[in-house]
């Protein structure tokens, strides 16, 4: 029988012991040669197993892949030029996190890989521990343990090379991630390399040719270092048009303006973060020597005991300088727009265009409006986190309740990004391999408080809660959210989508002060879409609500209703709300809050502009007879005319959070899931869920005599 024969390659750091592992593999039967168009020599041998012929060439040891050292240009060079089948990447496993920054490089460049931890009875000696089957997951490659020194683990380095020709590891492909802005950056170089092809370089998704020879070059890659000015692949430059050129230099500017590093030091950097959050998930140390400022600070941040009280305490101090430190603007805002509803109520004549105006769209938009300054607030206070590294920490350090919860950390980054919107929350699901996580993750995370029910929160805290209690409120409805979440996660990965779950690898930049421009960038991409909703689709609910309040304006004789509150009672929007009020009267709810909260389904703001619309009609008697200086506050007249106490204040506050969550997350999870199934399911459970959770809430305070 013919034997098969195979190519290895063996690449590693200097020191690592991958000279010692490649005499361990050939023995004696070795020879030197040179590689064509390199002078560079190599070691070449054989070793027979298993019905393969293998040959192992030993690449010089290097920190990376650069173009800067000789060393790192020929073992790049060799990978891609000589093409071997399986790349055997050696590392000293007493220092794992410096070597796998040669891993990391060695991710980019698509090929198949083994990982051999030599040197592993140094680890254990240290009372260290290495988890290699989680360490295989983490980095989508196989993992074996050897001691090159005692010749052991290379028959197990032999069947794993086997395993892998074979294709019988199935382990999901992992590459570094990096910030934001990066893969903004790459996707768009992607994008031309893919479409530029030229009869010098041809460029595909996967693969490129340059003349006769093959080039293994990932679109990806190639992006990477031209942002990274690769002296040698940027000798290509010029066979491209001149698009590609002008867009690395206007991707490097942009890079260089928003984080205020170069790209080289931003794909480093998170590189190391790679790493970091690689070794935070399968190795323990008892080692603290020579410690990093990053490294400090993670010492107390991700501590086992202090990680989740700091995050609590970290996320009630925002919520609470949120609510604080926005309430002057917010009061100023308002003050503006009661002065133009008072204005335009003085200078107009009573028709149905000034209730239009007054009613839908200044007391509905309006009403939206005035919260801008604490969406700011909120949103400039998750840039910060962000910016400076600590939002990865917090998915690192939910990991262990994630786990409990059947999930792992990295779900719980869609659900941080759905304190901002649940739409863009339900696309980063698709970050998680596994199906069964990143279902249960889409169901669970409208759960999170978007940025669209910090309106109804802000209004309901001004009008029945001291501003000294405001922040603990707040905190309270985003705490319960995640608590939520996270229960019916774990019925949901118990009962309905049982599996086991998957590991993952949250990226642990350096901390650093981001830019201004940066974190304002980002506060003001997130305040726009705020802003954007609230001049089309709110103000479309808000005009589309003022007509079922209004209209129909007679009664069935034909006559003009005396009073506003009768006029409100029998117009479409007063039926609708008279039809579901049993429904929710259990809870403390009247009719008009039930229109609010369906008017909520198409925005969550909404429910706060239908309120604007409601007690401005019921207002406007007061409105007529008052100057506009004297006009009340939208607080002031949701506390006087609902009737709500603070308990059924807070009720509403929970039931806004945890009901269906607006149509365009819907919507989304239907193109997501390719289906109605499971976006009909997250509507029905999650109105279930609201009307149960706050029945205890309601009942329960009733009982206690809380807030009554």
């Amino acid at each position: 029988m013919t034997e098969k024969k195979l190519v290895v390659a063996l690449a590693g750091n200097p020191n690592s012991g991958k000279t010692t592992i490649y005499n361990n593999l050939t023995g004696s039967r070795q020879h030197v040669g040179n590689y064509s168009g390199v002078t560079v020599e190599k070691k070449e041998g054989r070793v027979k197993h298993a019905g393969y012929d293998i040959t192992v060439i030993d690449l010089p040891g290097t920190y990376g892949l650069s173009a800067y050292s000789p060393d790192e240009l020929v073992s790049r060079n060799v990978i891609l030029h000589a093409r071997p089948d399986i790349l055997v990447n050696i590392v000293d496993a007493s220092n794992l996190e410096r070597n796998l920054y040669l891993t990391s490089q060695l991710l980019e460049l698509k090929i198949p890989m083994l990982l051999v931890l030599n040197m592993a009875d140094v680890v254990e000696q240290r009372g260290d521990k290495i988890d290699s089957d989680l360490l295989s997951k983490l980095l989508g490659m196989s993992v074996v343990k050897a001691v090159g020194s005692k010749n052991e683990g290379t028959q197990e380095i032999l069947t794993e090379v086997i395993k892998i020709a074979e294709n019988k590891i199935e382990l999901p492909e992992r590459q570094v991630r990096y910030r934001r802005e990066v893969e903004d950056e790459l996707l768009v170089l992607q994008r031309i390399i893919n479409q530029e092809k030229t009869a010098a370089l041809e460029i595909a998704a996967g693969s490129d040719s340059v003349g006769n020879s093959r080039l293994p070059y990932p679109s990806r890659w190639l992006a990477l270092k031209f942002l990274e000015k690769d002296r040698e692949i940027m000798k290509h430059l010029e066979e491209f048009d001149q698009e590609l050129p002008l867009q690395i230099e206007k991707s490097r500017k942009r890079l260089q303006s928003m984080i205020g590093d170069d790209a080289e030091t931003c794909l480093v950097e998170d590189r190391y973060g790679f790493i970091r959050g690689v070794c935070r998930e399968a190795c323990q140390t008892n080692t603290l020597e020579r410690l990093t400022l990053t490294e400090k600070i993670d010492n107390i941040l991700l501590n086992r005991v202090l990680g989740i009280p700091v995050f609590l305490g970290i996320m009630w101090l925002l919520f609470q300088l949120t609510f604080t430190l926005g309430a002057p603007p917010m009061e100023w805002i308002e003050s503006g727009i009661a002065a133009l509803a008072g204005w335009v109520e003085v200078n107009m004549a009573e028709s149905l265009l000034r209730s239009l105006l007054v009613d839908g769209i200044i007391g509905g938009v309006g009403g939206v409006l005035v919260f801008l300054p604490n969406i700011l607030l909120l949103f400039l206070g998750i840039a910060l986190l962000e910016g400076t590294g600590y939002m990865a920490r917090a998915a690192f350090v939910m990991d262990n309740i994630m786990h409990r919860a059947g999930l792992h950390g990295k779900s719980f980054v869609p659900m941080l990004i759905g304190f901002g919107c649940t739409v863009p929350a339900m696309m980063a699901t698709r970050t998680l391999e596994n199906p069964r996580d990143r279902l249960v993750t889409m169901l669970v995370t409208p759960l999170m408080s978007c940025g669209a029910r910090l309106p109804v929160y802000t209004l309901l805290i001004a009008a029945f809660f001291t501003p000294r209690a405001g922040g603990n409120v707040l905190f309270s409805l985003y705490l319960i959210g995640i608590i939520l979440a996270i229960a019916m996660a774990r019925l949901f990965r118990t009962y309905l989508l049982p599996g086991e779950t998957e590991p993952f690898v949250m990226e642990l930049p350096i901390y650093r002060m981001p830019t201004l421009k940066n974190i304002l960038i980002h506060m003001w991409e997130r305040t726009w879409l705020y802003l954007r909703k609230a001049g089309t689709i709110i103000l479309a609910m808000s005009i589309l609500m003022w007509g079922l309040f209004t209209f129909p304006n007679v009664d069935e004789h034909g006559r003009a209703f005396n009073e506003p509150a009768i006029q409100l009672e029998n117009s479409y929007a007063g039926r609708m709300g008279k039809a579901i009020e049993p429904v929710i009267k259990p809870l403390g709810f009247d009719w008009k809050t039930g229109v609010a909260l369906v008017s909520g389904l198409g925005a969550k703001e909404v429910v706060v502009s239908t309120m604007g619309t409601l007690y401005s009609i019921g207002d406007s008697e007061a409105l007529a007879a008052e100057e506009a200086a004297a006009v009340k506050s939208f607080a002031e007249k949701v506390r006087e005319q609902s009737g709500f106490t603070p308990l059924v204040a807070y009720v509403l506050m929970i039931f806004t959070l945890i009901y269906v969550p607006c149509l365009a997350t819907v919507a989304i999870m239907k193109r997501e899931t390719n289906g109605w199934k499971w976006p009909l399911f997250m509507v029905a459970y999650t109105l279930i869920l609201a009307w149960l959770v706050s029945f205890i809430v309601y009942r329960g305070g009733l009982w206690l005599g809380i807030g009554v």
